[in-house]
């Protein structure tokens, strides 16, 4: 089993009590303002829109912000041009690391996640170092209330690809256009969701099985993550579960 899925959807769960809410809706309406500037306003027609309005409205966005963000994106109101860049470097231990920001400010930023990378036992990468150990993917985790079959007898006609155990969840994963019709289909089956979206996932892992580097590779995490910039971080460690339980992300 993974330590990496379980940490990212405990983390998941955990930004959205704990994390200042201004900040999490910023980050998601920046989203949906660059996938509407990018294939057009209209959800239905715009995959990528269609999974940010989703990611948003699961976060609580109002609906009135997620226009007034599609209106930006598609210039119909004035806002900030945002330009969408990706880092590659490498955390202790050599895991892996992809940083996806959007950023009105490519110098500034750039410059900022090269200090925190340094300043954390971190490198950062060349273009290219660290991505072919990454894939592209739609992922929905589940909690395990429906049993393999079940789930797989509906998700497999709307796309799944693959089903991994993660212990106490299931994780699908789909071609990334294919997420909203997987999210759809097993909505309508009362299948509960806990989390879908656009995730590079790792083809490679590298375990951490030390207590102390663990801590260091999750805390260079955290603190990519914490940047207003950026928007996701992907890694491929697979610490063990008994470590991830006795360290506080």
């Amino acid at each position: 089993m993974s330590g990496h899925s379980k940490w990212a959807t405990t983390k998941h769960r955990k930004g959205a009590k704990d994390q200042a809410r201004a900040k999490v809706f910023a980050k998601l309406i920046r989203q949906v303002e660059v996938a509407a500037r990018e294939g057009g306003g209209d959800v239905s027609a715009n995959a990528t829109l269609r999974t940010m309005f989703t990611k948003a409205r699961d976060a609580s966005v109002p609906i009135d912000t997620i226009e007034r963000a599609i209106k930006r994106g598609t210039g119909e109101l004035e806002g900030v041009r945002y330009e969408a860049i990706s880092y590659e470097g490498y955390a202790p231990s050599g895991v892996a690391l992809i940083v996806e920001v959007l950023t009105d400010n490519r110098n500034r930023t750039g410059a900022d996640i090269r200090s925190i990378f340094s300043r954390n036992g971190g490198s950062m990468a060349e273009p290219g170092a660290v991505s072919w150990q990454f894939e592209r993917k739609g992922v929905v985790m589940l909690p395990k209330t429906v049993g393999e079959d079940d789930l797989m007898a509906v998700a497999v006609e709307a796309g799944a690809e693959d089903l991994r155990d993660e212990g106490n969840e299931w994780m699908l994963t789909c071609a990334p256009g294919d997420l909203p019709s997987l999210r759809q289909a097993l909505e309508a089956a009362s299948i509960e969701i806990e989390a879908g979206d656009v995730e590079m996932v790792a083809t490679t892992r590298v375990a951490v099985e030390d207590e102390g580097t663990a801590k260091r590779v999750l805390k260079l995490i955290e603190l990519l993550d914490d940047h207003d910039d950026v928007q996701n971080v992907w890694a491929n460690f697979d610490i063990p579960d008994h470590i991830l339980e006795s360290i506080e992300v």
